[in-house]
């Protein structure tokens, strides 16, 4: 299954009930969906230990709050997310597109889980519990 990211800031149109009108999705004012579907088991939450399972839950409640305008717009290193090099990554799923752009967002101290986000969901590929997903700088 490939997966593809829409272009930026186009969002689905939607039909209005009884009216010919449409109406463009803004995903940037959309709170944030999880999805753990395409999780690398190598990277999977299920090897973290129990306070970074807890962190996670407590993290994706916090973000779940917020739109992704404030996580964009938030401090990397706290709440905000983080553009990762797709070639700084060890394989990215070939099941993703070559114009996904990678993103972090922490989910235990500084600890990145790592994805991309489409429309208004979050797949998240990688829990890099180790620092060792990619070079930290």
């Amino acid at each position: 299954m490939k997966l593809h990211k829409p272009p930026p800031n186009k969002g689905k149109k939607l039909s209005l009930s009884g009216s010919s009108e449409t109406v463009k999705v803004d995903y940037s004012r959309e709170k944030p969906i999880f999805c753990l579907r395409y999780v690398d088991p190598s990277y999977c939450i299920t090897l973290c230990n129990k306070d970074d399972k807890a962190a996670f839950a407590e993290r994706i409640r916090k973000l779940s709050t917020m739109t992704w305008n404030q996580i964009i717009n938030a401090d990397r290193r706290g709440f905000g997310r983080e553009k990762i090099a797709r070639d700084s990554l060890p394989n990215p799923p070939s099941s993703v597109s070559e114009d996904v752009t990678f993103i972090a967002l922490r989910f235990s101290g500084m600890k990145p889980m790592v994805g991309y986000q489409q429309n208004e969901i979050f797949h998240i590929l990688w829990f890099d519990r180790d620092y060792n997903l990619y070079e930290h700088g």
